[in-house]
């Protein structure tokens, strides 16, 4: 009998599913890094788009929600936030004055360092069960399943 028709083992069955056990590790991860970089003030949407910022800035804030993928809004809140934290700011784009371009300042990209420190602290916390070869071997099986 298949496991999705022996309700004792239904559960058993979903829990053993690859998709499951990654988005498991996913959110613990996720949330081991949130409470990280909390300890610089930031949130992960904040954090991705400061590091977008620092990586293609000066950039246009549309250019930011096509290569984030975030909505219009958010990422204008997102910046609003980083800006009056010091942290990137916003000025008409010498390209075309109609837009704004979003550069990071010194602070920004001294708290995304920190953040660096902070995000890898806690991806070793995630993966302390492993020794440092079954860590390399996970990334690697990971990095393949990511890129197919």
């Amino acid at each position: 009998m298949p496991p999705t028709e022996d309700p004792q083992h239904a559960l058993a069955h979903v829990q053993s599913l690859p998709s499951w056990l990654l988005g498991r590790v996913a959110a613990r991860g996720r949330s081991l890094v949130a409470e990280a970089i909390a300890e610089e003030g930031l949130k992960l949407p904040q954090h991705a788009v400061l590091a977008a910022v620092a990586a293609y800035g000066p950039v246009a804030q549309a250019d930011l929600v096509r290569r984030l993928g975030f909505d219009a809004k958010d990422v204008v809140l997102l910046l609003n936030h980083l800006e009056e934290a010091g942290l990137a700011r916003r000025q008409p784009d010498p390209r075309d004055r109609r837009k704004n371009a979003v550069t990071v300042t010194p602070e920004g990209v001294r708290t995304l360092e920190r953040c660096a420190e902070l995000a890898e602290r806690a991806n070793s916390a995630l993966l302390a069960p492993l020794s440092a070869t079954e860590a390399r071997r996970l990334m690697d099986l990971l990095t393949r399943v990511h890129e197919a």
